[in-house]
């Protein structure tokens, strides 16, 4: 493998610019005036260097990106957009291996490294997402994590409880839920369900959960305590968590001290105009914080980019973030907050670290969220894959 130097760059993080030699698919030096005659050398003298940036949330099996435009035909509702999703699929093809593969590659020249993907499994479906994605994901330079995920309910879909334990014995990562009140109606026996399997897997668990108000407050409270019971921390997210945008600051407060000591991460789109959790309170009390799209161009609705930066800025805007160091915490969720949901390791910009870089022609770390330009340069386990 080809050593490559990194000169004059600003790491983000460090407090003065730095040249990055990269050795072996690692970051092997971070100083000014590294020596290295043999390497490939790129000047980006005063450009942002970040690590890969980790999309923590989005569905790629249900992508419609790379084909035609297809108008939206759902209704407004949850109900109606997943009667749309499941009317329309075969129709259209999904999953299909070469969508999700031209998303993953527009994925990769943002300067995404890594993706946690919910792949839908139920009875009509099977296991034909997981295999879609596996295979697009296999020709792709990005890691993709699959997540087994009960779009349409688990207790109130038969079959599909066995479906997602064949999708974890198959090699999927983690498990998912969805509404364990407002969807399948038995909060206990779905959180049985799906923690069970990932206690007996070893896998992370996260939980989609749009149910709101007190009914949502109380399922975080429901997931905290059996996350503390198990001894999963770090292990478990909780996706959306609509609830905890809309309870009052008392209740906030609350249910994030109980996510830092049971180990439970939180992860947003910021999409539409759904409640987002409070990012800045959740961080202050230690609690992880990822982002991802959710859905990109698919049957639930037509947006979406694959650009994690443009994500952060949607983040740090729904957050009424102005202040560079409110700004970086939405950038922090679409790098360091993923990588600690998806448990990657070695990440960051110092020696030892994986060479997932991303060059950014700003100045600094808000810039980049709020102007998210295109990207200099991109590089994936020490190899340029974009410049």
């Amino acid at each position: 493998m080809t050593d490559v130097l990194l000169r004059g760059g600003r790491p983000w993080g460090h407090e003065a610019p730095a040249d990055i030699l990269v050795r072996d698919g690692r970051i092997d030096r971070v100083a000014p005036g590294i020596d290295a005659p043999a390497a490939a050398t790129y000047d980006i003298a005063g450009q942002l260097v970040l690590p890969g940036l980790v999309e923590a949330h989005c569905h790629l099996d249900k992508t419609l990106y790379g084909g035609p435009w297809i108008p939206h035909s759902a209704d407004d509702t949850l109900a109606g957009r997943i009667g749309n999703d499941l009317g329309r699929r075969a129709e259209l093809g999904v999953p299909s291996v070469e969508r999700i593969s031209a998303l993953l590659g527009r994925m990769s020249a943002y300067g995404t490294t890594h993706v946690r993907t919910h792949t839908d499994i139920d009875p009509e479906v099977g296991l034909r997402g997981v295999e879609a994605v596996g295979e697009a994901a296999a020709g792709s330079p990005l890691d993709v994590r699959q997540v087994a995920f009960p779009q349409h309910g688990v207790l109130s879909n038969p079959g599909t409880a066995e479906l997602l334990e064949e999708a974890l014995k198959s090699g999927v990562e983690a498990i998912g839920g969805i509404d364990p009140a407002g969807g399948d109606r038995d909060p206990v026996r779905h959180l049985d369900l799906i923690f069970g399997l990932a206690e007996r897997y070893g896998t992370h668990l996260d939980i989609h959960l749009h149910d709101g108000g007190s009914l949502g407050g109380w399922e975080l409270e429901l997931i905290t305590e059996r996350t503390k019971a198990l001894g999963l921390g770090g292990r478990v997210a909780v996706s959306h968590a609509y609830a905890l945008g809309e309870l009052d600051a008392a209740a906030q407060d609350r249910l994030v001290r109980g996510f830092a000591e049971a180990g439970v991460a939180l992860v947003t789109g910021a999409v539409y105009s759904y409640p987002i959790p409070p990012v800045k309170k959740a961080r202050a009390a230690g609690v992880t914080v990822a982002c991802g799209h959710d859905g990109i161009r698919d049957l639930w609705g037509p947006y979406g980019s694959g650009d994690m930066l443009e994500r952060a800025m949607h983040l740090a805007y729904r957050s009424t973030f102005r202040r560079d160091e409110d700004i970086e915490l939405a950038l922090e969720a679409a790098t360091y907050g993923g990588a600690r949901v998806l448990g990657i390791d070695a990440y960051g910009l110092d020696p030892g670290h994986r060479a997932d870089l991303v060059v950014v022609p700003v100045g600094g770390a808000a810039e980049a969220v709020v102007v998210h330009p295109a990207r200099t340069l991109v590089m994936k386990d020490g190899s340029v894959l974009h410049n």
